[in-house]
């Protein structure tokens, strides 16, 4: 397991220790979460779940329907 060592400001610091407090993680595991969660390759899990949620939102011709036909294009 690897170690970083970082600097930060004492406003920066106290924020982050009352972050780690809040969600009841030592600094460095809530520093490493966040970490991970900043390069993970994948959307999160309450993401995903949202596939499908709108079961009745309307399609790209319904919402277009009411725009009214586009001008014609000039010829070059």
């Amino acid at each position: 397991m690897g170690q970083v060592t970082i600097y930060l400001d004492e406003r920066v610091e106290q924020k982050m220790i009352d972050a780690a407090k809040s969600a009841q993680l030592s600094k460095s595991k809530w520093i490493a979460k966040l970490i991970q969660e900043k390069v993970a390759n994948e959307w999160p899990s309450a993401i995903i779940e949202l596939a499908g949620a709108w079961e009745d939102f309307p399609t790209l011709d319904a919402i277009r329907s009411d725009k009214g036909k586009d001008a014609d294009r000039e010829s070059l």
